[in-house]
């Protein structure tokens, strides 16, 4: 078992929340849905308290733990893609399931939870030695939701827009 499990609060979805998620990517599962043995302040005698999932085989807990404690952007996943077709895939499956995107490649789901759909070429081009080549990828960035390989290469090549 995962010593350390990042555990994600909900106000009651949890359950939905892990369904949608193990569609998103290979080695997804549900692990354990866990239903409270009596009322507590979240939840009552019989509903979904906690849920165990797995998403590409990294363990998280959701907890249905009510509107006390709402999402923010202080704490994000980072998926990272390898392609565009990926990046789309996945942007489209979070945004068009009631999500709304953010910049530089960030998205909000439904449930308030942040993603960043970040292509392995993005990281590469703004970690590059060259400073010159990483401000112009990172500038290109700047100015986009969804990520575009294309557009990011090009920029960091120094072409023109």
């Amino acid at each position: 078992m995962d010593r350390i499990t990042p555990c994600i609060w909900y106000d009651g979805d949890a359950l939905g929340a892990a369904e949608f998620y193990v569609t998103l990517l290979p080695d997804s599962r549900i692990a354990k849905v866990t239903r409270a043995p009596l009322d507590t302040p979240g939840n009552r005698a019989g509903d979904v308290m906690m849920v165990e999932f797995e998403l590409a085989g990294q363990r998280f807990m959701g907890l249905n733990g009510g509107p006390v404690f709402p999402q923010t952007e202080a704490v994000s996943f980072v998926i990272r893609t390898d392609d565009q077709a990926e990046t789309d895939r996945l942007w489209d499956a979070i945004v068009g399931n009631g999500g709304k995107e953010s910049a530089c490649g960030w998205c909000k789901d439904r449930w308030g939870v942040n993603w960043q759909v970040t292509p392995r070429r993005l990281l590469d081009l703004v970690g590059d030695a060259d400073g010159v080549v990483a401000a112009r990828a990172m500038t290109a960035m700047m100015t986009m939701r969804r990520i575009d390989i294309a557009a990011i290469e090009a920029a960091a090549a120094g072409a023109k827009a």
